[in-house]
């Protein structure tokens, strides 16, 4: 396990360094193997990353896109994760999308889950049991220390051996579908970008609080994740001294 922190002093800047952080590890993914696999985040700060993919003039022909989480909605709701990339990095970045494996959030969540999770498997070819090795997985974290859509006291925290799966976001009230911890810690980079004044106290909790994921989810990236780097802006790490 290696952790990197790296602080800006505007989203802008975070998510512009996060960008060329992660564009040289597909490179070197594509340099030993046919294809580079990375898994994105949405929100509001993946907005400002992917238009810096799209910005960036990389060839994206060998890059195959997943999800690390997706909202349960189809792909013209304004709340999914999918029309956010393709309005800011599909359509203006020239990103190919029949490398695209999007999570069916129109379906049924549970549906929508284990056809992703079939989708990964045979993408990778894994045998039963195994798990995906993506070359890069980015992340966000919300304020209540979640990430993916791994929530304070979801029970599939402790799962180290699924793939991805539908839960219900209690103060939300609504359904999702998310990777979980076993296949983020088999990836071979993980980024976070965090960003807001409003993450300062989740940052803190997870670097200086006792070990307890089920309450501070984004805990298990920082503790247990081979090779993690965070991208932040100053607001977002104001109260922590990483």
């Amino acid at each position: 396990m290696s952790i990197h922190w790296h602080s800006y002093a505007s989203a802008e800047k975070a998510a512009e360094a996060c960008c060329r952080h992660i564009l040289p590890r597909l490179e070197e993914a594509m340099a030993g193997q046919r294809v580079a696999t990375l898994a994105v985040s949405g929100g509001s700060t993946p907005r400002l990353l992917f238009e810096q993919f799209a910005r960036s003039g990389f060839n994206w022909q060998r890059v195959h896109l997943f999800w690390a989480d997706e909202r349960a909605v189809p792909p013209i709701d304004p709340e999914s994760n999918y029309l956010l990339a393709e309005e800011c990095f599909f359509k203006p970045g020239r990103f190919p999308l029949r490398n695209v494996h999007r999570v069916h959030g129109e379906l049924r969540p549970d549906v929508a889950a284990e056809e992703y999770v079939h989708e990964i498997e045979d993408f990778f070819a894994l045998k039963r049991g195994e798990l995906p090795h993506f070359d890069l997985i980015h992340l966000g974290m919300g304020g209540d220390a979640h990430t993916a859509s791994l929530f304070p006291g979801e029970p599939l925290i402790q799962d180290r051996e699924r793939i991805a799966a539908a839960v219900f976001v209690e103060k939300l009230g609504k359904w999702r579908v998310t990777l979980l911890p076993g296949v983020l810690m088999a990836a071979r980079h993980i980024v976070l970008l965090v960003a807001g004044e409003d993450k300062a106290e989740a940052i803190r909790l997870v670097f200086d609080d006792p070990y307890d994921p089920v309450k501070f989810p984004a805990q298990f990236v920082t503790h247990h994740c081979r090779h993690v780097t965070w991208f932040v802006d100053t607001a977002a790490a104001a109260l922590t001294s990483v």
